[in-house]
């Protein structure tokens, strides 16, 4: 592996080893990016890294207890195996990529839409109508989850969190699909929804007791 390295030329060899930290930090890399100033889509270097790289990779990866699966229908390389780093969601953060799903959903499905845009304003739009989203979130919780969205390449957005407002153009991935499926999806919906249930239950008993 070493012998490859030295085999590449020093602009190609850091471009490897910074995909290769991408990955880690990703865990996945899209072939292309979606510009959310211009609304156009723009190569991804580290995609072709990929592939001109692909055997390295792999070999380097199986060493480490992980893979590399390349799905050529979405157009992604993603990390998999046990020697990916797991990542500990928030119920914050596990209810906003609930909703990021349902936007995505609705309107590449049921619009049949050619792009899957998004705002705020319209994921808390969703999280009143669903009622996964009871209170006000802080900025914070906010800037975590979509953080950690945009890092694991689920969703992208112009400039920094603290410039955006409700209406900044959110463009969402279709790697959303990888971390919630369909089938996680109403899972996640009826557990969420039993847990608001139950505690508008208690909140009724409680001013029950205290009117009494």
């Amino acid at each position: 592996m070493v012998n490859y390295m030295e085999g590449l030329s020093v602009t190609e060899a850091d471009k490897l080893r910074r995909t290769l930290a991408g990955l880690f930090r990703q865990t996945c890399i899209l072939q292309e990016k979606y510009d959310p100033v211009t609304r156009a889509p723009v190569d991804n270097e580290q995609y072709a890294v990929c592939v001109r790289h692909r055997a390295f990779i792999e070999a380097y990866l199986e060493a480490l207890g992980c893979e590399l699966i390349h799905d050529a229908r979405e157009h992604i390389f993603r990390l998999a195996g046990e020697g990916v780093p797991a990542e500990q969601l928030s119920k914050t953060a596990t209810i906003l990529i609930l909703l990021v799903k349902l936007i995505y959903r609705d309107k590449m499905i049921g619009n049949g839409l050619d792009e899957a845009v998004t705002s705020l304003g319209e994921i808390r739009e969703y999280g009143r109508n669903t009622n996964l989203l009871n209170r006000r979130l802080t900025d914070l919780e906010w800037n975590e989850a979509l953080a950690l969205m945009k890092r694991h390449q689920i969703l992208e957005y112009p400039g920094a969190l603290k410039d955006m407002d409700d209406e900044t153009p959110i463009y969402i991935y279709s790697t959303i699909h990888l971390y919630l499926s369909q089938a996680m999806l109403a899972e996640l919906l009826e557990r969420y929804g039993e847990e608001d249930a139950e505690g508008e239950a208690a909140e009724e008993d409680f001013y029950q007791d205290a009117d009494e």
